[in-house]
């Protein structure tokens, strides 16, 4: 089974910075779009699309945004864990392999 399944900290770490990177981006829009008022870009009805635009924009980045961090965080839990198993596993056979050289199973 274990052939099977393998997990790759680096990526998961790598994974974790594209994800703060999102939020970022979605941050620098949001700060980006903030100083755009509806009424410097012309007609009436365009200037009320453009508000609310603007209104829905931002309730959709930050929840976006609270949703990348929740994923972020998960990963980053589930990367400690591998990494957790991975040294537990290496402590467990390098004992076995120590128990089995003093039981007279050495070469």
């Amino acid at each position: 089974m274990g052939d099977h399944f393998k997990t790759d900290v680096d990526q998961l770490d790598q994974f974790v910075k594209t994800l703060d990177s999102s939020v970022k981006d979605l941050d620098d829009a949001r700060t980006a779009l903030a100083h755009v008022r509806g009424d410097q870009i012309g007609t009436s009805r365009l200037d009320k699309a453009c508000d609310q635009f603007q209104d829905h924009w931002r309730y959709g980045s930050e929840q976006m945004s609270e949703m990348i961090g929740g994923i972020q965080e998960g990963v980053k839990s589930n990367k400690l864990s591998y990494q957790e198993m991975e040294t537990n596993l290496g402590k467990a056979l390098k004992q076995m392999e120590q128990q089995g050289t003093s039981a007279g199973g050495g070469k």
